[in-house]
């Protein structure tokens, strides 16, 4: 679901699993790496995403988009940055993004850096 307030703000929901959504929480990952499909296309700078936890739906943590970043693969994505701002260890681990995605889509689509920005109060 997405809500627009009057400032043409979006609100966009996305679900994490318990890890990295704690991980934003403590604000050690500032960096989420997800598909450039239909619905991440909507998002823009200043846009606001409400992560919801897959363990716990009614806790969520509210970030604001402070840039987006497009790469041709989750590879080139992983790479980009340093591992601890996505939530990783090494860049290796981009592999694990095709339990979630085909590479098909990977290749229609691209992939998106969103940085984020915690705000306060949630």
């Amino acid at each position: 679901m997405e809500q627009v307030d009057q400032l043409n703000v979006r609100t966009h929901e996305m679900r994490l699993h318990p890890l990295p959504f704690e991980m934003i929480r403590g604000g050690t990952k500032t960096v989420e790496i997800r598909l450039d499909d239909e619905k991440r296309q909507l998002m823009k700078v200043g846009d606001c995403i409400e992560f919801i936890s897959r363990e716990n739906p009614e806790d969520t943590i509210k970030v604001e988009i402070t840039n987006i970043d497009k790469f041709d693969s989750f590879k080139d994505a992983y790479d980009a940055y340093p591992p601890k701002l996505y939530g990783g260890e090494s860049a290796d681990e981009y592999e694990c993004m095709y339990k979630y995605y085909s590479k098909e889509d990977e290749k229609k689509y691209g992939v998106l850096g969103i940085r984020l920005k915690r705000l306060i109060g949630n």
